[in-house]
Formats: C-alpha cells, structure tokens, sequence
C-alpha cells in the first residue's frame, strides 16, 4: 500500500513539477478532482477535525457539478488518511456543515470573501481557482499557467486554519507564499 502511494505520489509530483497540460475543459476537470483527491492526503488537519479516527473525510465543491462528479468517481471506493471519502455537491447559500476540504469554482468567486468569512477558523483546507483568493484567504489556488494547470499555497492561510502542509506537496507548488 505505502508503494503504491509513493508511487501516485511520485507520478502526481512528475506532472505537477512539469506542469499538466490540458487540451479541453473535461481534461482539466480530470486533472483537478485528482489534485483535490491527492491534496487531502499531504495535508494534517487538527486531532479535533475528525470525530473519531473511523469519521469520514468530507470534500465539498461549491459551483462545479462536473468537477463534483468527476471527484466522486475518482474517490470511489478510495480513501483519504485511511477515512472514507464523501464529496458533497454545495447549492448556493447551502451552509457546507463538516467539511475538511472545499473546492470553490470561479463561478463561485464573486462570493469567495463571504464563504470565507463564513468558515473562518475552522480546520479546512480552501482550495480555488480565482485570481486574488489567497489574498482572500483560501489555502491553495489553481492557476492555469499557458496549456498547464498548477497550483499556489498560502502559508499563513493555512496556518490560521491550523492546517499542517507537507513539505512534498510545498516542493511541487509554482509559488508558496509565506
């Protein structure tokens, strides 16, 4: 099992240090729901996050369906920390409960400052894909860098959060803001 991580990890840290390319949007829909699938397992969230040590690890998307479905399909049957994995599709408004890991899309950004402020100090780790949102306080930001899709982390973020990011996936960032 620790083999096979390596060796995911290892191919996900390849395309990710080489940038992703991607020829059209269900490629890049592809390429994200595997980043968040693997993100979940180079982030150590607080003993406090998880109601026990069998609780589900929940992932919420907020203004993708397709990226929602995608993400069910690549954690089916899969797990995250060795917890049950269960992405939750979020409506507008909807209060997004117990997550550990939300994506917001960009059709989302224009609510990103009040999603945020919504979640503040809790153990999750934001993850978008809007220009400013770490300034705006998400954790992790995909950026699309020509035909490569890649990704930037905010330290501070994610320290506020009480979020611990492994130096593995900081090693393989475009740009880690500190």
């Amino acid at each position: 099992m620790v083999a096979l991580n390596l060796r995911v990890w290892a191919a996900a840290a390849l395309l990710a240090g080489a940038g992703l390319a991607f020829a059209q949007a269900d490629r890049e829909v592809q390429v994200k729901a595997a980043f968040l699938y693997k993100f979940g397992d180079f982030v150590e969230w607080p003993a406090n996050a998880f109601s026990g040590p069998d609780s589900t690890f929940f992932i919420g998307v907020a203004g993708d369906d397709a990226l929602a479905a995608e993400l069910e399909r690549v954690t089916a049957g899969r797990t995250i920390q060795e917890r049950k994995v269960v992405v939750r599709r979020l409506q507008r408004g909807e209060a997004p409960g117990q997550l550990h890991l939300l994506f917001v899309s960009q059709a989302e950004g224009g609510r990103l400052a009040d999603i945020l402020a919504a979640l503040k100090g809790r153990p999750l780790l934001v993850v978008t894909e809007s220009e400013n949102a770490l300034e705006q306080g998400s954790v992790i930001n995909f950026v699309a860098v020509g035909d490569k899709l890649r990704f930037d982390v905010a330290l501070p973020q994610a320290e506020r959060a009480r979020l611990k990011i492994s130096a593995r996936l900081l090693a393989v960032a475009r740009k880690v803001v500190s």
